[in-house]
């Protein structure tokens, strides 16, 4: 079939469709977001972390038989090689933990007695490590930077239990595990977003699953992608330190200089985010459960007031996303703020490898497409497409 050249440029891909997908869907003027069929109001409370990892790799909700031989694999290969984590030992101390997550990816691949089978049921092993493996290298360097010693998986507590257990040191309430589960659960999918992408686009080339991965924790580490919620705190932690009063003026004069409020407005959504209507939930939750209650009333502040006066100014449709709230909730649990965006690729990673699935057993001509998008010669240093070149000690620049 002849290559189809569709000219639309320097847009991002923005509305273009590129693939076909069964993983997730988003209609982003009703706010509504589904993963396999699944609304996520309903997975968000009905469901868990495990079994909506199960669904987006299966394509279906596992019986109670199914989730549970699924769980004890997760539990099975929570436990990081040893190899890494000496290697971790070794890493600047000041490293950021996106950093230091990208970097375990390549040395979990070295592990993976998986690595070089390309069957399907091979590809679901590897992302059940990567699932069980990514909490444990987010909690084993969080602990080696503090020169405190790496903590060891508690098979008596659940995915997002262990996750805090790890990273925090502290064995997480039901109530408190329960909120970090549904945080994953809201991460885990969101479509053809940038790191998505970035891992499909990766494994198109017929490369293995890790290197997708590692690839998608890259363009995660972007602020306009992944460190959006750490950016939140930041605001919310300045707001406070500088005594801000009155939130209506501090938001007009924001945007009067044409400042963004970090969390507000989305890609896709042109209205309220679902995703933050849960978070907003949680946050109120998790700070009345803890006396931390200024985190989630200082941003319900800051949305009200950001909502009244862009609509004074004719913007509609910039709402709260999924950073806006979670930025509260992961403070309060106790993650600082250099975490945040690895609490997502925890999260995100059920999703990375659910699509890395699809894209390398992809139907379309019985095997998958390599992306090879086209860009437009715009011109050169010496404005002709034949630049005679000149010797290093006859250039000039008159």
């Amino acid at each position: 079939m002849a290559e189809q050249t569709v000219r639309t440029k320097n847009v991002g891909l923005r509305g273009i469709t590129v693939a076909d997908t069964k993983i997730s869907y988003i209609d982003g003027e009703r706010g509504v977001l589904i993963y396999r069929g699944y609304r996520i109001e309903d997975l968000a409370l009905r469901s868990t972390f495990p079994e909506t990892a199960y669904l987006l790799l299966h394509e279906f909700l596992p019986s109670p038989e199914e989730l549970q031989a699924f769980e004890a694999k997760l539990r099975e290969f929570r436990a990081l090689p040893g190899f890494v984590i000496e290697a971790m030992k070794a890493w600047p101390r000041g490293a950021h933990p996106m950093d230091a997550l990208q970097a375990s990816i390549p040395l979990l691949a070295m592990d993976d007695p998986d690595l070089g089978d390309e069957s399907r049921e091979a590809n679901v092993t590897m992302a059940l490590r990567l699932i069980a493996r990514l909490p444990a290298v987010v909690g084993a360097w969080h602990r080696i930077r503090q020169g405190l010693d790496v903590l060891p998986p508690d098979d008596a507590l659940s995915h997002a239990g262990n996750f805090l257990w790890q990273v925090l040191g502290k064995k997480p309430d039901e109530e408190t595990a329960r909120i970090m589960d549904v945080c994953l659960i809201l991460h885990a999918d969101h479509t053809f977003n940038a790191s998505t992408f970035a891992c499909r686009e990766v494994v198109s080339t017929r490369a293995h699953m890790y290197a997708g991965v590692a690839a998608g924790v890259g363009a995660l580490s972007g602020e306009l992608h992944g460190g959006a919620n750490a950016r939140v705190m930041e605001m919310l932690q300045k707001i406070d330190r500088d005594g801000v009063t009155d939130i209506a003026a501090w938001v007009r004069d924001r945007l009067d200089r044409k400042e963004r409020i970090m969390g507000m407005g989305h890609a896709v959504y042109k209205t309220l985010d679902p995703r933050a209507r849960i978070l907003k939930e949680l946050a109120f939750q998790l700070g009345e459960k803890t006396g931390q209650t200024k985190w989630p009333e200082m941003t319900a502040a800051i949305e009200e007031a950001a909502m009244a006066e862009l609509e004074k100014r004719g913007k509609k449709g910039i709402q709260p996303n999924v950073d806006f709230y979670s930025a509260s909730v992961y403070h309060i649990l106790g993650f600082p703020g250099d975490l945040m965006t690895c609490i997502f690729a925890v999260s995100r990673i059920a999703g990375w490898c659910a699509h890395i699935i699809e894209e390398k057993f992809a139907e379309a001509q019985g095997k998958p497409a390599l992306y090879r998008p086209k860009a437009e010669y715009v011109g050169d240093y010496c404005g002709r497409m034949d630049c005679e070149y000149v010797p290093p000690e006859k250039r000039g620049r008159d």
